[in-house]
């Protein structure tokens, strides 16, 4: 990175605000210059917890951010280091995320959406120019400069952008959102620039309809979709859509990279450069009603659904299966707007496993007090002991705590089998496993049981939270009695 200044602290230079987002090594605050009173967004990094890689992929970004000055990219204007901490500020954008403005619009019209895509490939064009190719292109890194109308549009997030030399392809690590994710890059071939423009054909095809032209619960189905470029134009919605925007979309969505059109073509495409003339004027309400949907399913409001697809679609590579049950199911993964890359995403899974383990243990332990700490004061669960009704809150599970749990067996012990992590974004994640529970009852027989239980994990002010579990019925795999005196909370 570039020598610090003369003046190294960011106190010095900035006076901090409130919080307006974090993340797992960081947190961003509005900070205003002192000299100049200008506002500005600083991304404030807690390098005490970075490993080697993490201070290389920092140095990387701010390296890559430094070289970007475009109207439609967040720029970055300063990096500070100090002992502890990394001090990234960037312009302060204020208008939220560009899909959440589209919804609250009273018009929108496919003319409307030309003029979206062409900022976004304005931008895109701009980080290809300049040897960068961002990776991980998606709603929620389309910000809008302000809430005032017709403010610009910028691309945001840097974290995953690499570097290339010119048209130079090749194999950079698997990275970005699944829905977005190129052809290339889910077969593991040499990639570069083409993958940005891919990911601009998804949101462009967004853009005009409110849904994905990929899409399935399955990540597996999902991906083989993309492989082959499966996407359609159904009726009634793509009727309305003129030929002009579909042919836009079939150039973004071509399979071969090298047959792709790149940004700067695409910028001279008559729907986007003669867009008073080709784009259709109309109002599309259809496409904002469906929008509206994709962007509460984007911000993860369906927890419940995804807790339970996780459960019914329930791997079973490697769990222990009773007699009778039939073949086991496939692994299930998930198809959520959460970036991936897969170093980072291999830790932030180990934490969601460790902090069950610990949910597990305080339950094994009657530790109530552990047990609230970890578990939402609204959690919600569907188990056994409610006879199928969803219950809410912690006084449900503390009757178990008070009166049965470790009051009628010696020991307990539980393993975990077969964790499937599934990241939804920074701060949310559900676990879906197998979970065998031995323990020894007070005649000194010994007993093993197996459910397949689902959690739903939120982070607030850094601290994982239970927020939701869903728990099959228990099934005796060793052992003479029942398990019912031992509720697997």
């Amino acid at each position: 990175m570039a020598a610090p200044a003369a003046c190294t602290r960011f106190s010095d230079n900035y006076e901090i605000k409130e919080e307006l987002g974090r993340g797992a090594f960081s947190i961003v605050k509005r900070c205003v210059q002192k000299s100049t009173g200008n506002e500005f967004a600083a991304k404030i990094i807690n390098t005490k917890k970075l490993t080697a890689r993490d201070f290389q992929k920092l140095e990387r970004e701010a390296r890559i951010c430094r070289k970007l000055h475009h109207p439609n990219i967040v720029r970055l204007h300063d990096s500070i280091q100090e002992e502890n901490y990394h001090y990234l500020v960037f312009d302060l954008v204020t208008g939220g995320e560009l899909f959440e403005d589209i919804v609250a619009r009273e018009f929108y019209s496919e003319a409307d959406a030309s003029h979206c895509i062409q900022q976004i490939l304005e931008s895109v064009n701009h980080c290809h120019q300049n040897g960068v190719v961002h990776r991980d292109l998606k709603p929620e890194n389309l910000l809008l400069a302000s809430k005032a109308k017709g403010a610009a549009v910028k691309l945001a997030d840097f974290g995953l952008a690499i570097e290339v030399q010119g048209d130079h392809q090749a194999w950079f690590g698997f990275a970005g959102t699944p829905g977005y994710l190129s052809p290339e890059v889910l077969k593991k071939e040499p990639y570069g620039k083409p993958v940005d423009i891919w990911a601009c054909g998804v949101i462009l095809y967004i853009l005009l309809v409110g849904y994905p032209p990929f899409w399935d619960e399955d990540q597996h189905r999902l991906y083989s979709q993309i492989k082959a470029g499966a996407y359609d134009y159904p009726s009634p919605e793509w009727d309305t859509v003129t030929p002009e925007a579909k042919n836009l979309i079939n150039q973004m969505l071509t399979v071969n990279p090298h047959k792709r059109i790149t940004a700067a073509e695409a910028l001279k495409h008559p729907w986007i450069c003669q867009r008073e003339r080709v784009a259709s004027v109309v109002h599309r309400q259809e496409t904002v009603d469906c929008l509206k949907k994709f962007n509460a399913r984007r911000k993860l409001k369906g927890a419940i659904l995804t807790t339970m697809l996780a459960t019914r679609n329930f791997s079973s590579k490697s769990m222990i299966t009773k007699k009778g049950e039939g073949s086991p199911v496939k692994d299930s993964t998930d198809s959520s707007n959460a970036t991936m890359e897969d170093d980072d995403v291999k830790a932030r899974r180990q934490e969601i496993i460790k902090i069950t383990e610990q949910l597990i243990e305080a339950i094994n332990s009657g530790d109530f007090d552990a047990y609230t700490k970890i578990g939402d004061p609204h959690l919600t669960a569907f188990e056994p002991e409610a006879l199928g009704n969803l219950v809410e809150g912690i006084d449900f599970h503390k009757f178990y705590f008070e009166n049965v749990l470790g009051k009628n067996c010696k020991a307990i012990n539980t393993t975990i089998l077969n964790p499937h992590v599934h990241l939804l974004g920074e701060d949310a994640a559900c676990i879906a496993y197998v979970r065998l529970t031995q323990y020894i009852d007070k005649q000194g027989h010994a007993h093993t049981h197996q459910s397949e239980e689902t959690r739903v994990w939120h982070k607030r002010d850094n601290k994982w939270q239970n927020v939701h579990f869903h728990r099959s019925a228990s099934g005796k795999v060793s052992g003479a009695t029942t398990f019912d005196f031992i509720p697997q909370k």
